[in-house]
């Protein structure tokens, strides 16, 4: 296996600390803290100016940690279910790395499966089994 970069190994260690319930309760911590200081600072400008400047900076940061690991985990699962469609028995191996395609084809395999779905229904309504696989 090749060595990971030092940006997705730092994303996939902060988002596992930030998603833990200490983090959690760390940030109402001092949230509570800003709070209740506000008395003391006469609830100025330069007083919501902290807690807005922290939390802007928090999010923005946040947000690129944690599409860096959606990504890398969504990236994995597709990878995970082309071996599984690959490696079953009767499953159609053109719907490997289906998520490649432009919309036009994923809407076409989508509107397939949409009647597949519905004639399976209309089958079962009727009493019949739904476990065949039929061509998409």
């Amino acid at each position: 296996m090749s060595r990971t970069s030092w940006y997705s190994r730092f994303a996939k260690a902060s988002s596992r600390f930030c998603g833990r319930p200490r983090t959690f309760a760390l940030a109402i911590a001092v949230i509570v803290v800003w709070g209740v200081t506000g008395p003391l600072f006469g609830f100025s400008d330069t007083w919501q100016l902290v807690i807005n400047t922290s939390t802007t900076i928090v999010t923005f940061l946040m947000v690129f940690l944690i599409q860096n690991t959606q990504n890398r985990d969504t990236e994995a699962i597709q990878i995970k279910l082309d071996e599984l469609i690959r490696a079953t028995r009767g499953a159609h191996n053109a719907l490997l790395d289906l998520e490649e395609m432009d919309d036009e084809m994923l809407g076409a395999f989508r509107l397939r499966y949409e009647q597949l779905a519905e004639a399976a229904r209309r089958q079962v309504a009727q009493g019949g089994p739904d476990t065949d696989s039929p061509e998409p």
